[in-house]
């Protein structure tokens, strides 16, 4: 759990390069780079900006790292789902 959480943050902070915020442009190349397997969309500009402006809370046009974990809490959430329901399936 330890190493997922540190990969969670240094994601975070490469994409970032020191600022506190994902603007649009380097929010769009992580989502493309980092959630195109397990995400749907992720080569569509207008939908990488909707998710974007859905997670954007403060309406700042940039993606904090707050707002980044909501993303992530999302795609697990998602992926726990799809994992249950393959395991009922199975049984």
């Amino acid at each position: 759990m330890e190493s997922a959480i540190k990969t969670l943050v240094t994601t975070f902070l490469s994409y970032t390069k020191g600022k506190e915020n994902l603007d649009t442009k380097t929010f769009k190349k992580m989502v493309q780079q980092q959630f195109g397997s397990v995400m749907e969309d992720t080569d569509s500009s207008s939908s990488i900006k909707e998710m974007q402006q859905g997670l954007d809370e403060n309406s700042d046009g940039k993606v904090s790292f707050q707002e980044y974990l909501t993303l992530i809490g999302y795609v697990a959430n998602t992926m726990s789902q799809k994992k249950c329901a393959s395991n009922q399936e199975s049984s």
